[in-house]
């Protein structure tokens, strides 16, 4: 295989990374309020986020995929294939993630809320010394696969026409007629962008604060 078509690979492989991150920081944003909403106490906000969450988990991402690039003309949101890429793997990411962060929050010792409460704590002031750095801490580990997950899944976003790095490879491949070599390599950066993600994330993790025990 040639360097110049190893060099488009390149090229679609840095679309694949920018949706995927675009999309896993949107999902993440939004996993907070869901997740917050899970642990809220009114049925209000908790039968929505499980729903949301049942969803979203539940369809194949294919189909959600599918399904928002469809819906948004329908209801008069006319938006470029890319955007309806990202909120679908948005919507998808943020589903697990909040399942995440939920299990997080909930493992913080009770013990250590009650007695930030003792010595007079405000509520934000709990939440951001002690309910956000442990829950973080937690669920770091999590987080990061599910990005790697997110990663390798952005290779559906090429049926609503995006050309990443899997429909890069798939058009190389029938164009030049090597379909092994070209695929290999596509193999190839996958496992470096995800070495590089789970590395980055080992290092982050250790970082954080420990987890009181």
């Amino acid at each position: 295989m040639s360097i110049k078509l190893f060099e488009l690979l390149l090229q679609a492989s840095i679309y694949t990374v920018t949706i995927s991150v675009v999309s896993i920081l949107i999902g993440f944003a939004i996993a907070i309020v869901i997740s917050a909403m899970l642990l809220s106490r009114q049925r209000l906000f908790v039968l929505p986020a499980q729903i949301f969450i049942s969803f979203f988990r539940g369809a194949p991402l294919l189909v959600q995929l599918l399904l928002i690039y469809n819906l948004l003309p329908v209801i008069g949101i006319n938006v470029p294939s890319i955007v309806a890429a990202v909120v679908g793997l948005s919507l998808c990411t943020a589903a697990y993630q909040a399942e995440n962060l939920r299990g997080g929050f909930a493992s913080v010792p009770a013990g250590l809320v009650e007695s930030a409460e003792m010595v007079g704590m405000t509520p934000i002031q709990i939440f951001r010394r002690i309910r956000a750095p442990i829950a973080l801490r937690l669920t770091f580990p999590a987080l990061v696969n599910e990005a790697i997950l997110i990663l390798k899944a952005s290779s559906l976003v090429s049926v609503v026409g995006i050309v990443e790095l899997t429909r890069m490879a798939q058009d190389l491949a029938g164009s030049t007629f090597l379909p092994l070599e070209i695929f290999a390599s596509a193999g190839l950066i996958y496992l470096v962008i995800n070495w590089i993600v789970a590395l980055a994330g080992g290092l982050i993790e250790r970082s954080l604060p420990g987890v009181p025990r």
